[in-house]
């Protein structure tokens, strides 16, 4: 399984759809860069958020999840409460081949601010927008900016086609479009 460059990421997004909105260069001028890099996508974080609150006293259960666990905000910058989480999704819809695996990686310049970014590993034939975790570990409240670079996904091509894909079980999360709740 080898990692795959960015003229190949580069041709997939063209070519097959594999990123949209694709955007072929590194942008970095006055925000968090975002785009195509030497081993990977950049990609923006949108400017739907859900917050987690705790002001109904709610418990988090991934078998019956209670969405008044968040509070929704629609914003250029969201500011995640100390030691709290935030669900955000990709500016980027996403289409991935059959013969790769992604994974996801959160971006240096919010690592450093102690904000974690998690993303499962985007299973070959899923297609989405993909559903961001993010973390503030810190005991200050924390910012993040839509529309900017959030996290990088790196694109590992097998050695062969797996025999079933994410699309051929029927996943849970196919297609999802804006932030997605937990499903059981």
């Amino acid at each position: 399984m080898g990692i795959m460059p960015d003229s190949w990421i580069r041709e997939m997004a063209e070519t097959k759809g594999m990123i949209e909105p694709f955007v072929e260069t590194q942008k970095r001028e006055g925000v968090i860069s975002y785009g195509v890099s030497s081993y990977g996508y950049d990609a923006r974080v949108a400017d739907e958020f859900k917050i987690f609150t705790n002001v109904d006293n709610a418990l988090v259960d991934p078998k019956k999840f209670d969405d008044s666990s968040f509070v929704d905000r629609k914003t250029d910058v969201c500011i995640i409460p100390p030691n709290s989480f935030a669900l955000a999704r990709t500016v980027e819809y996403f289409r991935i081949p059959r013969d790769v695996l992604v994974i996801c990686l959160g971006k240096s310049t919010y690592a450093r601010c102690g904000l974690i970014v998690n993303v499962t590993p985007l299973e070959p034939e899923w297609e989405g927008h993909v559903t961001l975790e993010i973390s503030n570990t810190t005991p200050l409240p924390a910012k993040v900016y839509a529309n900017e670079g959030l996290c990088q996904f790196l694109f590992l091509k097998g050695d062969s086609v797996c025999e079933v894909s994410y699309a051929d079980k029927a996943g849970k999360y196919m297609g999802q479009k804006g932030v997605t709740l937990p499903r059981l």
